[in-house]
């Protein structure tokens, strides 16, 4: 499917795949298997981002995936973002989306959101929120019709 369908259909909170359709080089080409990695990975869906304007630019929609976060002893150092426009030529699969009953934590209101924590449960989302620095976070539980539309496992749900 494309960015777009993602953008359109899968809720935050889903594991995204994405892919150039590329055959993965064999291990001991490190150089091609790092290039390949970066066209053909995934992460956690935790950004939608419309069209917007940007003095006289407009700069497109886009989606925003969480790759990983690195560090050690509990602390992350860095934490590794991937973001692509709506008409990106790699093609992305949902292979799995949050489960009934989760909690989103938002960083914000609004239609531009980014998933900052997603919980199990509205205690677990609230008790991570009150370890973290997020003042203006919203809870967004998980709800059948969320589960509902959109798609699974790569399809459009009908």
């Amino acid at each position: 499917m494309s960015a777009q369908l993602i953008y359109d259909l899968a809720p935050l909170g889903s594991l995204v795949r994405f892919s150039d359709g590329t055959p993965r080089p064999p291990d001991r080409h490190r150089k091609k298997l790092a290039a390949w990695e970066h066209h053909n990975s995934g992460g956690r869906l935790i950004r939608k981002q419309a069209e917007r304007r940007i003095g006289n630019t407009v700069v497109g929609a886009s989606i925003t995936l969480h790759a990983g976060d690195y560090g050690g002893g509990g602390v992350v150092v860095l934490r590794v973002h991937r973001t692509f426009p709506v008409d990106s030529d790699l093609t992305f699969v949902v292979t799995e989306r949050p489960k009934l009953g989760a909690v989103r934590v938002l960083d914000r209101a609004g239609d531009d959101a980014e998933l900052v924590y997603l919980a199990n449960s509205r205690v677990d989302a609230e008790t991570w929120l009150e370890s973290h620095g997020y003042p203006d976070a919203v809870l967004d539980e998980v709800t059948a019709d969320a589960t509902a539309a959109g798609v699974v496992d790569g399809r459009t749900a009908a």
